[in-house]
C-alpha cells in the first residue's frame, strides 16, 4: 500500500487530529509516524480510498515520496 502525509490545515484543534487519525484507521490504514512539530501524521492507506481522507476539509494529503537533492 502507498504511503500518504497527513497534514492539518492552520488553526484545525487537536481534535480535528484526533477524528483524522481514527477515520485513517477505519478506512483500513495503518499510520506509520506521527509529526512532533507539526499536526500531522505518515498513513499506509489504500490508493483507491484515499478520496475518503481527501474530502476532509481540515487536512492536506499528499503521496510520500523520495526526495532527491540533484
Amino acid at each position: 500500500m502507498p504511503m500518504f502525509n497527513i497534514t492539518l490545515k492552520e488553526g484545525a484543534s487537536p481534535d480535528q487530529l484526533s477524528k483524522a487519525k481514527d477515520e485513517a484507521k477505519n478506512q483500513g490504514g495503518e499510520i506509520k509516524h506521527e509529526f512532533t512539530l507539526i499536526k500531522g501524521f505518515t498513513v499506509e492507506f489504500p490508493s483507491d480510498r484515499v478520496t475518503t481522507l481527501e474530502t476532509n476539509e481540515h487536512i492536506h494529503v499528499e503521496q510520500d515520496g523520495q526526495v532527491k537533492t540533484q
